[in-house]
């Protein structure tokens, strides 16, 4: 955990609150469902971090060919010249793909990964880090708490609308590494955006692991969409924690669907706070 701040090159608080998590996910028990459903996984065999072999971009012909060739097929470079406001695309542990449309810069929209959130938005990252879903609101957001990596921040500024989806995909190559991608969306006073996240891994022959953590900020008046998208191999388990604190007379949507990953568990909800708050799932 230590080593994942230092090459990140991370604030002391990020440090410690790794640390703390770290801490929490050891000392909490197994809940009897997962001993039942999962008797086999071993926390120490899996990889952690898993560093990609080129650094961010922002045009698709920058990736290495194998990357470049997966998202075709996937045909996420079609969909952000068509659809998209703005893409971030993470293969294993890191971005390695992100670009906005001008217009997003222009209106204060922060659309970035969240490794640069952290060192370009610290004040914002700490205000909101953690303040929806606790390090310590079951073992396995303790674990994405203690060894995050990747995933996407989204700050929409008061009454502005995103015209078009930002989108954030993830493909996992690895099934010895771990995937544990954090999301952090604030939509402030009377905003709206719209949010598409796309999973996808190759077939494995071992199980693997997925364990995120996605965290949504609904101001009063604001109005969030979040769409996910998961279709992983038969084998990775998807273990994940996604929830939204909608203040006065906001509104959020969930969308999920899952497909393909041996066993698929969320814990989803939404917190209304202050008179008029609405929430689909």
């Amino acid at each position: 955990v230590e080593q994942i701040s230092w090459w990140k090159g991370e604030p002391k608080w990020m440090t410690q609150m790794r640390l703390r998590s770290l801490g929490i996910f050891d000392r909490k028990p197994m809940a009897p469902w997962f001993a039942d459903n999962m008797p086999d996984i071993d926390f120490q065999d899996i990889f952690y971090y898993l560093k990609p072999a080129t650094e961010q971009v922002d045009e698709w012909d920058d990736l290495p060919e194998q990357m470049k060739k997966t998202y075709e097929k996937l045909g996420i470079p079609e969909a952000e010249r068509k659809y998209l406001a703005g893409v971030t695309s993470q293969y294993d542990s890191e971005v390695v793909y992100h670009r906005n449309r001008i217009e997003l810069e222009e209106q204060g929209i922060l659309f970035c990964d969240m490794d640069t959130a952290l060192r370009e938005y610290p004040d914002l990252v700490k205000q909101y880090f953690g303040s929806v879903i606790p390090m310590g609101d079951n073992k396995f957001s303790a674990l994405n708490t203690s060894v995050w990596s990747g995933g996407s921040f989204v700050y929409v500024p008061p009454g502005v609308e995103v015209a078009m989806p930002l989108q954030s995909d993830l493909r996992a190559s690895s099934e010895t590494g771990g995937k544990f991608q954090r999301t952090l969306i604030i939509a402030d006073e009377g905003s709206k955006v719209r949010y598409i996240e796309g999973c996808s891994a190759p077939v494995y022959t071992q199980d693997a692991l997925r364990c995120a953590v996605v965290e949504i900020v609904v101001k009063p008046n604001a109005w969030v969409s979040y769409t996910t998208m998961q279709n992983w191999s038969h084998n990775v388990d998807n273990l994940v924690t996604n929830r939204a604190r909608v203040e006065a007379d906001g509104h959020m949507e969930f969308v999920d669907v899952n497909i393909g990953s041996k066993l698929t568990v969320k814990y989803p909800a939404i917190y209304l706070v202050g008179d008029g708050a609405s929430g689909e799932r």
